[in-house]
C-alpha cells in the first residue's frame, strides 16, 4: 500500500478503538486471552481475537501457545512491538491531561 503520509502507516497498524488499548496492556507485561478480556469488558471476544490476530500478522504480538490440558495461550509484545512504547506513552500523556480538560475521571 502507498502512504501519502507516514502517519498512515502507524494507523494502518494500530488504528482502531483496541489496538492501541491491547499493546498498552501487553506493555506491562505478558498477557493470557482471558486476562486480556477481563481488563477490557467492553470488548467482545470475537473483536479481541480479531485485533490480536492482526497484531500479530503485523508483527506487533507474539502468540505463544504451550501444550497443556487445557491449552495455555500468552501474548506478549515483540521487540517491534516494544518500538510503539514511546508513540504509546505520548498518547498516554495526551490523553491523560485531555481527561483533566474535559473534568473526566478514569474507569479503573
Amino acid at each position: 500500500m502507498a502512504y501519502n503520509i507516514p502517519v498512515e502507516a502507524t494507523l494502518e497498524v494500530m488504528g482502531g478503538k483496541w489496538k492501541a488499548v491491547i499493546l498498552c496492556h501487553l506493555d506491562k507485561g505478558d498477557k493470557r486471552t482471558s486476562e486480556l478480556k477481563r481488563l477490557m469488558p467492553g470488548i467482545t471476544q470475537k473483536m479481541l481475537t480479531q485485533q490480536l490476530r492482526e497484531l500479530e500478522d503485523d508483527g506487533l504480538v507474539k502468540r505463544q501457545i504451550f501444550e497443556q490440558v487445557p491449552p495455555k495461550v500468552v501474548y506478549s509484545l515483540t521487540g517491534y512491538g516494544w518500538s510503539l512504547k514511546p508513540v504509546l506513552d505520548a498518547m498516554c500523556a495526551w490523553g491523560e491531561k485531555h481527561i483533566e480538560q474535559e473534568g473526566q475521571t478514569v474507569e479503573v
